[in-house]
C-alpha cells in the first residue's frame, strides 16, 4: 500500500475515532447517518434529508430480497443498513475503519434487534476481509473520497460482487473541469492530493466492464448539506461547546465554509452512481 493511501486511511480513522468527532456527528446527524442530505427545503432537519438520501438510494437498486447480501462501504454508524434490512429484510456487511462508529453501530443494531442481520467489521475497503462473490448488491455513502486508491476501492468491489450485482453510491467529488490548486484548503483536511469526479468514475467502471446506469448530478444538495450543518452547528454552538471542543469546532465551521465556497464557485460535484457488474466474464480475445 502506497504511503499515500496509508496516511489517508490513518487520517479518516484517527478523526472519526475522536471523541470530538464522534460527538459532534451524533449530535448534529442525529446519530444515525454521517452524509449528505436531499433537501425539499432549506430549513430541513439534516436527519430527515439524511434519511431521504437511504431511501432514494434504496430505490435504484431495484428488487431486494430477503437472503439479497448487501455490502455497506464506509457504514458510520449503520444508519442505512438498519433501513434496509427493516424495509427489505436483507442482509447487510458492514465495513468501516472507524472502531469507535462500528461500536456505536452495533449498540444501535442489538438495541433494534438486528444484530443477527448486520455484520459489521472493522476493515479499510480498500482491502475487504471477505470471500470474492459475497454480496448481490454494494452501497457507499460520502465515504470513498477517503480513500487514496480509489481504483483499488472499485477493484474490491467489482471482487466482492456476484456477476449482474449492482453499485450504488454518493461521493463528495472535484468537478471535471476544476482548476488546480482551487481545493487544497479541502484537501490539506483529508490529506491528499485530489478528490474524484464524475468522469473518474465513469472510466474506472469503465475499465471494469461496469455498465453504467444512472448518474445524477445534484451538485446543488451538496451545497445545501453543507450550508444547513454550518447553520445547524451555529444554532447549537453553546450547547454543543458543553461536550466538544471549541478548536474541533472553529475547524469543523472553517471546512463548511470552504466546501461551501467551491461548491458554490462551480468547483465541487456530488451525485448518485449506479452501476452493475456484467452477468458473464468477457470471453478472451484468440
Amino acid at each position: 500500500m502506497s504511503s499515500t493511501t496509508e496516511q489517508a486511511t490513518q487520517t479518516a480513522r484517527d478523526y472519526y475515532n475522536s471523541d470530538d468527532a464522534d460527538r459532534f456527528y451524533a449530535q448534529v446527524w442525529g446519530g444515525e447517518d454521517i452524509h449528505v442530505g436531499l433537501y425539499e427545503s432549506s430549513d430541513e432537519p439534516i436527519k430527515t434529508a439524511s434519511r431521504r438520501t437511504v431511501d432514494y438510494l434504496a430505490d435504484q437498486l431495484g428488487s431486494i430480497q430477503r437472503d439479497s447480501v448487501v455490502l455497506d462501504l464506509g457504514s458510520g454508524y449503520g444508519g442505512a443498513a438498519r433501513c434496509l434490512v427493516n424495509e427489505f429484510g436483507c442482509r447487510v456487511i458492514c465495513i468501516n475503519l472507524a472502531e469507535a462508529e462500528n461500536a456505536r453501530n452495533r449498540e444501535l443494531n442489538l438495541a433494534a434487534g438486528l444484530d443477527d442481520r448486520i455484520d459489521v467489521i472493522d476493515g479499510r475497503f480498500e482491502s475487504v476481509p471477505l470471500d470474492d462473490g459475497v454480496a448481490d448488491l454494494a452501497w457507499s455513502q460520502d465515504a470513498i473520497l477517503h480513500s487514496g486508491d480509489r481504483h483499488g476501492v472499485l477493484r474490491e468491489v467489482d471482487r466482492l460482487l456476484k456477476p449482474g450485482g449492482r453499485f450504488v453510491f454518493t461521493d463528495p467529488m472535484q468537478a471535471d473541469d476544476c482548476p488546480s490548486g482551487v481545493l487544497d484548503p479541502i484537501l490539506a483536511r483529508i490529506h491528499l492530493p485530489d478528490l474524484g469526479s464524475p468522469g473518474f468514475y465513469q472510466s474506472a467502471a469503465k475499465d471494469l466492464g461496469w455498465t453504467e446506469l444512472m448518474y445524477e448530478d445534484k451538485s446543488d444538495q451538496l451545497v445545501n448539506h453543507y450550508r444547513r450543518v454550518l447553520e445547524t452547528t451555529e444554532q447549537l454552538q453553546s450547547t454543543l461547546a458543553e461536550h466538544i471542543s471549541n478548536d474541533y469546532l472553529d475547524r469543523m465551521k472553517a471546512g463548511l465554509k470552504h466546501w461551501i465556497d467551491g461548491g458554490n464557485r462551480g468547483y465541487l460535484a456530488w451525485g448518485i452512481f449506479l452501476f452493475e457488474k456484467p452477468t458473464n466474464e468477457p470471453v478472451p480475445l484468440a
